[in-house]
């Protein structure tokens, strides 16, 4: 099975989409294991025995996560793409700078960030990402 993390805020209406439809994502994809994280809290908690940092799966994280500027949900293969918040101290380390020092340490390789429209309506979210899901468990055989 594989796991996708899922990042969001629920407090704010702007980045919490991903949180709000998790539990159809659930219903919708039994075989797939969606983990809440919080991009800057949690990640030092995830070790060996977390089945996506095993070194035979370090090279497919998956993240699902609210994404400005964007109409539709897509599929993010490079987090060098995305533009850096600006940051003053320590509270600005978001999510984005934290994958990218992961990468840095090694603790992952390669990043898919499947990008949620935070306007989207829940069932046209849910259409969407179940459509990338579906195409990335068809081209790899599993997800």
């Amino acid at each position: 099975m594989k796991k996708i993390f899922v990042f969001g805020n629920k407090d704010l209406k702007e980045d919490n989409l991903p949180l709000k439809i998790l539990s159809q994502l659930q219903k919708k994809f039994p075989d797939i294991e969606f983990a809440i994280k919080d991009p800057n809290e949690e990640w030092d908690t995830i070790d060996e025995n977390d089945a996506v940092f095993c070194t035979e799966n370090l090279k497919d994280l998956i993240v699902l996560d609210t994404v400005m500027g964007i109409k539709r949900v897509k599929v993010f293969d490079d987090l060098k793409i995305f533009t850096r918040a600006p940051r003053v101290g320590m509270h600005d380390f978001d999510a984005l700078t934290n994958l990218l020092f992961l990468q840095k340490l090694g603790r992952i390789n390669v990043v898919k960030v499947v990008g949620v429209p935070p306007n989207l309506s829940e069932s046209e979210a849910l259409k969407q990402i179940g459509e990338i899901l579906h195409h990335i468990k068809k081209a790899k055989g599993h997800l």
